[in-house]
């Protein structure tokens, strides 16, 4: 794998790997005013990306007609420099008439085996934890974009 950054303006910069795809890293006190997620808030969505990846994979292979699936991710981080994350918190909320059981198996795998993110994160030091909630809908969840 690799990856690189290129500097465009103050602390924006264009990321891009090896597969061609890029992102607009940036930084800035007015929020307003950037570009891009920071690295950092890159981390918690990379995150969120792989073990829903892994969710999504589980449950589908598991037959259940899951029909959407959100994660979001809430991280503290220390107060002094490095600022490194000491917990984060995941919200699961799936859609469609799945089991809870499925759900919490799928997202424990996920946490303990498959999600590499989540893993090195664990490893560091973090705190994971997380949580887990149905939707029972009778219409599919738009998975057109947040």
């Amino acid at each position: 794998m690799r990856a690189k950054v290129e500097w465009v303006d103050k602390l924006t910069f264009i990321s891009s790997d090896e597969s061609g795809h890029y992102v607009i890293l940036d930084h800035s006190e007015n929020k307003e005013l950037q570009k891009g997620s920071s690295p950092t808030n890159m981390l918690l969505q990379a995150m969120c990306g792989c073990t829903a990846m892994d969710v999504i994979s589980i449950l589908q292979k598991k037959r259940e007609p899951v029909t959407g699936l959100e994660v979001s991710a809430e991280g503290t981080r220390a107060e002094e420099h490095p600022k490194i994350f000491t917990d984060v918190n995941l919200e699961y909320v799936a859609y469609g008439n799945i089991k809870k059981e499925s759900l919490d198996r799928a997202v424990s795998l996920s946490q303990e085996k498959y999600c590499n993110i989540s893993i090195t994160l664990k490893k560091a030091g973090v705190r994971v934890t997380f949580s887990t909630r149905i939707v029972n809908d009778q219409i599919s969840k738009d998975n057109s974009g947040p």
